[in-house]
């Protein structure tokens, strides 16, 4: 027996990252993994979705953050973040994260995501990133990534 979804031609393209050069939309699938034993995708997972979400959008505009440890001597890590839980999403959903450049600072920036089950608004998120060393000391952001930034 099949179910209503399986009678569907799967489309491998409905899973591309898509980006306009504001926001950048990561499409995410909910597998088994991800969720608890109710079938509810469990609340540390959005996190993760909101971290590929983020080294997407650096991917978007031109870097990768292994080479830029390697050649810049920099990390970005969280320095704060606010979660909104407002719906659950569920095994076999198809999400988006939107990511988008909130706010840009010498040494900081922050991102506006989103997780969304088509038009419906699941979870939002507000992540402030600090710029670090490789020695964990707090350093200024690049002026080329800062300015790919402001493009935003």
């Amino acid at each position: 027996m099949m179910s209503k979804d399986s009678s569907k031609i799967y489309d491998p393209a409905i899973l591309l990252p898509q980006w306009d050069g504001q926001v950048h939309k990561l499409p995410i699938r909910v597998y088994y993994e991800d969720t608890d034993a109710g079938g509810i995708v469990y609340h540390s997972v959005y996190v993760n979705y909101a971290e590929r979400g983020r080294t997407e959008i650096l991917r978007a505009i031109g870097y990768n953050q292994s080479r830029l440890v390697e050649e810049e001597d920099i990390l970005f890590a969280v320095r704060s973040m606010t979660v909104d839980f407002r719906r659950p999403a569920v095994l076999d959903d198809l999400l988006t994260v939107e990511t988008r450049v909130k706010d840009i600072k010498g040494a900081s920036f922050v991102m506006d995501q989103r997780v969304m089950r088509e038009e419906e608004l699941l979870v939002g998120l507000e992540v402030k990133i600090a710029s670090i060393s490789t020695e964990k000391r707090p350093i200024r952001t690049p002026k080329h990534i800062l300015n790919a930034m402001q493009g935003l």
